[in-house]
């Protein structure tokens, strides 16, 4: 373990690589931070940091620059997350107020992570595999179909349209609306599945295969893939960064990828409100081995889907962390209201 002086070097330099994108020599960290000691002990401690592979020369007669493991150490030590600023704070609420339309109030949040990092920001849509039921509406119609409204406490809404064997009819269609509601209200789906499953029993048999129905399209809806699904904005961020990158064009491709984005999220879920950050190699993904990623989950009352931003690893990590975990709590409390 380093000791408190070095770490301080170490914190000197991450901070002054990430402000300027310049290799950090002693002659800067003299001249910027009030590190108490003399120029041979900053060389020193130097030495000791780049032997352990905290930094490392980029080329000879030039300063060092942070590794990943160098990031890692300086966030793991960070005692305390940098405050938003008032402007930034501002910035949220003015984007995060409004409609409590879902897709709205995701467009939003993605565009603030984006605006206020200056990072690739990404917002994961609540999984109705996750969520917990607010209500079930069902809506017969006059051509022999009828529609099945899911509300989630996420604020999600799904519709399906159902193709009925034979209608419901009004009474059929009130019982079957107040006992998929009975069963399924305050529950996530995946758990009502089974009880749901055997609803039909409970009808009339000329209503069974239209109950049925519907309730294979609830269990679909659980199943359905494109319901994982993710919303990105600031890719020109990460453009602008490109000199951070060898090869740029591997982790546009990779972002590209919803596959992509999904598993990096669920690898790196996080409790809500709660933040976790993979650095450069820490990242399974080999076309984001020279990125970074800070994610938080966000949810009503627990963790229903999650958010983040990724950019180069020479990155604002104090400031990133406030965005991601300010945006994720708010959006948890507009969820919850």
């Amino acid at each position: 373990m380093l000791d408190s002086r070095r770490l301080d070097v170490l914190r000197a330099i991450v901070e002054d690589y990430v402000s300027t994108g310049e290799p950090v020599g002693s002659r800067n960290l003299v001249e910027r931070h009030a590190l108490g000691v003399s120029p041979a002990t900053i060389r020193n401690d130097m030495a000791a940091l780049e032997e352990a592979g905290y930094i490392t020369q980029p080329h000879t007669s030039a300063g060092r620059v942070p590794t990943d493991a160098g990031y890692r150490l300086f966030v793991d030590q960070l005692s305390t997350v940098k405050p938003l600023s008032v402007a930034e704070k501002r910035a949220i609420q003015t984007l995060l107020d409004g409609p409590l339309d879902l897709d709205l109030i995701v467009d939003r949040a993605v565009r603030a992570l984006a605006a206020l990092t200056r990072q690739v920001a990404v917002v994961q849509y609540p999984s109705l595999r996750t969520a917990t039921l607010r209500h079930l509406e069902i809506l017969e119609l006059a051509d022999g179909r009828c529609l099945v409204v899911i509300i989630t406490d996420a604020g999600r809404v799904e519709e399906r349209l159902v193709a009925l064997p034979r209608p419901l009819g009004p009474e059929v269609t009130l019982l079957l609306r107040g006992r998929l509601n009975e069963i399924a209200a305050g529950q996530r789906l995946a758990d009502a599945a089974p009880a749901i499953d055997a609803l039909a029993k409970e009808f009339p048999e000329v209503a069974r295969a239209s109950v049925q129905t519907v309730a294979g399209v609830l269990k679909e809806a659980l199943t359905e893939g494109h319901q994982e699904r993710v919303v990105m904005a600031g890719a020109a961020n990460l453009t602008r960064a490109s000199t951070d990158f060898r090869q740029i064009t591997p982790v546009l491709e990779a972002i590209e990828e919803q596959v992509v984005l999904l598993k990096l999220l669920s690898e790196l879920a996080a409790d809500s409100g709660q933040v976790a950050i993979r650095i450069g190699h820490e990242n399974t993904h080999h076309s984001l081995a020279e990125a970074s990623v800070v994610v938080a989950g966000y949810g009503p009352q627990r963790t229903v889907a999650h958010l983040g931003v990724l950019g180069p690893t020479r990155m604002d990590y104090p400031g990133s962390i406030a965005v991601v975990r300010a945006i994720a709590l708010y959006l948890s409390r507009i969820l919850a209201s």
